[in-house]
């Protein structure tokens, strides 16, 4: 038999009348089948296949007071660097018994904030951020509900309630400290214009001891932007020779640029991205860029979060995961 399309919910009483059960005896073969003959089992299973029965799981929070939901807030999808913190992160969570809902913010502080909000309204048993949260009422409502918060992909000794992340304007210090060592003298920065990747610009230009021309890009970058990005930063500096990239999608964007204009990476131009995309050790050249363990934070954040909701204390609330350079082909050669 086919199920029928119906504008009204199965529910578990369809599912016993179907499976020819009791209503505890269905109930039990979904929530407890270790109770049931295994006979039985397959008659459920068959009559919810039938019926499309979803679980009210709703209600069987409101008995534990638990909603088996974490709440994933992130900048954007698009965002190649965040995405082995979001899968072992989903992973992690799913090996307990709880399902990640993500939410993303485009980079918007007023749209984070809604969101937020709505999370909260929905009752989760944690919630993730990738970054910190910037609004304040945001801040206090969320310390207000109670719940485990893990922000992450940033830094603060102040957090919400715990973190896992990194110092971004300490990374931009690194990479001003490894251009100086290849002994270049005019290098540029293209850069998205979201929080983190301005911190990561003022640690460069901190290092540095002087301003460099720098182009600024909406945020999430990408390969466009960073042809644009070339562009603006060529029309400041005919002879640059070096450029540090906000995002591996961005330096992607900028080889582009830079071969369409008859330069040669590294040897007229050399480039260096942020946050180790897969496919940045797959480029020609391959792109030397900034590593974090983004798969590293979705599990301590994971872990974190677990522990709180098995009413377990946390030793190290805050963890600073850190950071590497990796050097590849595009800056192997110094120009020039």
């Amino acid at each position: 038999m086919k199920p029928q399309p119906s504008s009204k919910a199965a529910t578990l009483h369809d599912v016993a009348r179907i499976a020819g059960v009791s209503l505890i005896t269905a109930s039990r073969a979904l929530s407890k089948p270790e109770l049931v003959s295994d006979k039985t089992i397959a008659r459920v299973q068959e009559a919810v296949a039938q019926t499309g029965y979803l679980p009210n799981l709703m209600a069987g929070g409101l008995k534990s007071k638990r909603s088996q939901m974490v709440a994933g807030i992130i900048p954007a999808l698009s965002v190649a660097q965040f995405l082995p913190t979001l899968q072992t992160l989903t992973e992690t969570l799913a090996q307990a018994g709880y399902q990640l809902i993500l939410g993303q913010t485009g980079y918007d502080v007023a749209r984070e904030e809604a969101l937020i909000n709505t999370m909260i309204s929905r009752r989760p048993d944690g919630l993730f951020m990738t970054g910190l949260v910037h609004a304040a009422a945001a801040r206090a409502r969320l310390q207000q509900a109670g719940i485990p918060v893990v922000e992450s992909w940033d830094f603060s000794a102040q957090p919400v309630d715990m973190l896992v992340g990194f110092s971004h304007h300490d990374v931009g210090r690194a990479i001003a400290a490894f251009f100086r060592a290849k002994g270049w003298q005019k290098v540029g920065i293209a850069s998205a214009n979201d929080p983190r990747a301005r911190q990561r610009c003022e640690g460069f230009e901190a290092t540095w001891g002087q301003p460099v021309p720098t182009a600024l890009v909406p945020a999430p970058s990408g390969l466009a932007r960073g042809r644009e990005a070339l562009g603006t930063l060529l029309a400041q500096c005919p002879d640059l020779q070096a450029v540090y990239c906000s995002s591996d999608q961005m330096a992607q964007g900028v080889l582009v640029e830079a071969q369409a204009r008859g330069l040669r990476v590294p040897e007229d131009l050399a480039l260096c991205g942020f946050g180790n995309a897969e496919f940045s050790a797959h480029m020609v050249p391959a792109l030397s860029t900034v590593h974090v363990d983004g798969a590293g934070i979705g599990e301590r954040a994971a872990q974190m979060i677990l522990q709180r909701c098995a009413g377990q204390s946390v030793e190290q609330p805050v963890q600073d995961i850190g950071f590497s350079i990796i050097e590849r082909r595009s800056t192997e050669r110094a120009p020039g």
